[in-house]
């Protein structure tokens, strides 16, 4: 089992983000990192594009895989760096309930719906905007039909117990 990865206990420097509540858009997957009003430049992807994706209705930036090392964490800090509304947020262990990550998970249909209405014109975007967009939300869907699932038992576990799960705990259920 792989324990939970407390990223903010990576970070090395002085940082901080803000935060942006109840302005979070509804794509983020729970979980420590999210974003809400960024501003529409998109360069969260070219920081962290294993991490951040472009959605909702002003095409804003998103958290669709939560860091899961130090490095990953960098990389969210400099996609975060980038953006000059300051709309990402670090505070989302604070944010986020169980009974919202539960919430999030049993409303997932909401996001692969999105995601499959959208990935033609994502595809279609690419050879304007590049960044590989169309798979990256191939990559968020298959990790949606995936280990996601896994790792939001995980977090959970992590908002209920205070505490990362040994290999010996049994992890909450969705």
């Amino acid at each position: 089992m792989t324990l939970y990865f407390d990223p903010l206990a990576s970070v090395t420097i002085a940082w901080h983000l803000p935060g942006v509540g109840e302005d979070r858009l509804w794509l983020n997957v729970p979980g420590p990192f999210y974003d809400g009003a960024t501003d529409t430049c998109w360069t969260g992807r070219v920081s962290a594009p294993d991490h951040v994706l472009y959605g909702g209705e002003y095409l804003t930036e998103y958290v669709y895989r939560q860091p899961k090392a130090p490095a990953d964490t960098a990389l969210l800090i400099e996609a975060a760096d980038q953006d000059p509304l300051l709309g990402y947020g670090c505070d989302g262990d604070s944010r986020w309930t169980p009974e919202a990550v539960r919430e999030w998970w049993s409303e997932r249909g909401r996001v692969t719906c999105y995601l499959s209405d959208n990935r033609s014109a994502w595809d279609e975007s690419e050879v304007k905007w590049g960044q590989g967009i169309g798979a990256a939300l191939r990559d968020f869907e298959s990790y949606i039909a995936g280990g996601l699932a896994t790792d939001l038992r995980i977090s959970l576990y992590w908002l209920e117990e205070l505490r990362s799960p040994s290999p010996d705990d049994r992890l909450p259920e969705l």
